[in-house]
């Protein structure tokens, strides 16, 4: 295996276990992926524990979502490489279930709308409060391939885009490297706390 798949599953493996210590994948829910290179991508196995991780647990894939070694990769592998088709700057992809974002996604209708936050410059291209960022939020699917049609038509829209939803199951965000994958996490995180806040305060 290439040392650039070596250094992004160990990437992977870091980002799993500072997801699981945040209580954010917990059992063996979530999915993590990066970008080796056009035509290879390093996902985790399915059914991988993110508290637990190790570099075995990362494999590799084509960019259409086959295994290229023999074992079987998450479930919601057509998400991954329908965002890594969508947008090329992508190389790294977290998909997390914490509390706040499967709440918020129950509570929300059709998106949610973060305006006048500071920390919406943590985002790429927003150097402004006064910016308001849309989080999409779809209807749960075990039909993945289902699911992927029913997300392309926003990914084709004007706007920026740097998440979405599931209702009832969590986010999915995506950055170009691993680490800023991690900061879109945490500023999501913070922006949907205070979003529930303000449902207990209205």
């Amino acid at each position: 295996m290439s040392n650039i798949f070596e250094d992004l599953a160990r990437q992977l493996v870091s980002a799993g276990h500072a997801l699981y210590a945040h209580g954010m994948v917990p059992a063996t829910s979530g999915n993590l992926s990066a970008r080796v290179s056009p035509e290879v991508i390093a996902i985790t196995v399915s059914g991988a524990h993110k508290g637990h991780l190790t570099s075995a647990d990362i494999m590799p894939i084509d960019n259409v979502g086959n295994s290229l070694d023999g074992r079987r990769p998450s479930a919601e592998t057509g998400l991954h490489t329908q965002i890594y088709s969508a947008f090329p700057e992508a190389g790294a992809i977290l998909h997390h279930h914490s509390p706040r974002a499967t709440l918020i996604s129950q509570l929300a209708g059709d998106e949610v709308l973060l305006s006048d936050y500071e920390l919406l410059k943590a985002f790429p291209g927003i150097n402004t409060h006064e910016t308001v960022v849309s989080v999409p939020v779809f209807p749960n699917d075990q039909d993945i391939h289902r699911l992927s049609e029913k997300i392309r038509g926003r990914m084709q829209s004007p706007g920026p885009l740097f998440g979405y939803l599931i209702r009832g199951h969590g986010l999915y965000t995506w950055a170009d490297t691993v680490d800023r994958a991690m900061i879109h996490v945490e500023a999501f995180e913070f922006l949907f706390r205070c979003e529930l806040m303000k449902r207990e305060v209205r």
